[in-house]
């Protein structure tokens, strides 16, 4: 029987910095300067993909920007000048299709982090950056990956979210330190 804490850990994070690896550059440093041009940052994902973008948005704030993540009740409106980023491996999630297409007539620039940059959210996004995964109706994990479901992108979506944050630190001058101010102090 395999070793949980070696074998399929080891096996995860194998998969995790190969999938890493083959994010490009270029399509992250378009995504970091569109955050540092927005006027707002919006985030949106479904199911696991929309809390891993729920995380992101959390250090945006951290960072000191102003960030939301649509459905909250506290989330302003979206106008021109902002920015929507949405998380979806397929690009196809009926309930986030909508969204991007509502964000580019409100003209606000629209990111996608996906696997598929071919989909409708693909098509629509000014800035898409192509994430490793299987769509999570593969059940063989389409050669990508051995992990169940949309595991392998989420997992890359959280971890490239925090590099991102990394990036926009340097680029921004800020430090952990001055992060921590804005983090919450009532819990």
């Amino acid at each position: 029987m395999p070793a949980v804490t070696n074998d399929y850990s080891a096996a995860i994070a194998a998969e995790l910095k190969q999938a890493l690896a083959g994010v490009s550059e270029a399509e992250v440093e378009r995504l970091v300067d569109a955050i540092a041009q927005a006027g707002r940052v919006f985030v949106a994902g479904a199911g696991r993909s929309g809390l891993m973008m729920r995380a992101f948005a959390m250090r945006l704030m951290h960072l000191g920007l102003d960030a939301y993540v649509v459905g909250e009740t506290v989330t302003r409106s979206l106008a021109k000048g902002d920015l929507l980023i949405i998380g979806t491996g397929s690009g196809e999630t009926k309930s986030l299709v909508p969204m991007a297409e509502k964000a580019r007539s409100l003209g606000a620039v629209v990111a996608a982090f996906t696997i598929s940059p071919a989909s409708t959210i693909g098509r629509l996004a000014d800035v898409a950056v192509l994430l490793s995964g299987a769509p999570k109706d593969r059940s063989d994990g389409g050669g990508v990956t051995a992990q169940p479901m949309g595991s392998l992108f989420e997992q890359t979506l959280l971890v490239l979210g925090d590099a991102v944050i990394l990036r926009l630190m340097e680029k921004l001058g800020l430090d952990g330190k001055a992060m921590y101010g804005n983090h919450a102090n009532l819990e």
